[in-house]
């Protein structure tokens, strides 16, 4: 299988089990949303509502694909998604941590870009 084709595939594996019911992270009332650009390489999940009487626009995580990495732009969760990649046969060095500083980056066992 091509590596585009099966980081497409696992990225959006992982957001639809991070956002499955049972791992609801907002309570009632806010909408977790999935949302797949496979054209341009961009997922996210969001959290989308109303928390009481507060409304809420979240993105919770973000992840794209450039230059054939992954790229982890935003992680707002407890949920370790680098582990879960690497656990699915991702190399690290096919990740970047693009919340990072680039030197920041460099002291990692991860991509730098």
């Amino acid at each position: 299988m091509d590596k585009l084709v099966k980081y497409r595939a696992l990225i959006q594996e992982l957001l639809a089990a991070y956002a499955s019911p049972e791992q609801q992270i907002f309570e009632s009332g806010t909408e977790e949303q999935l949302i797949f650009d496979t054209v341009r390489d961009h997922y996210q999940l969001l959290a989308v509502g109303w928390e009481r009487d507060r409304r809420v626009f979240f993105c919770v995580l973000h992840l794209d694909i450039k230059g054939n990495k992954i790229w982890l732009q935003e992680n707002s969760t407890d949920y370790d998604i680098v582990a879960d990649l690497v656990s699915k046969g991702v190399s690290p060095s096919d990740i970047v941590i693009g919340f990072h500083p680039k030197e920041v980056r460099a002291l990692t066992e991860f991509a730098v870009a």
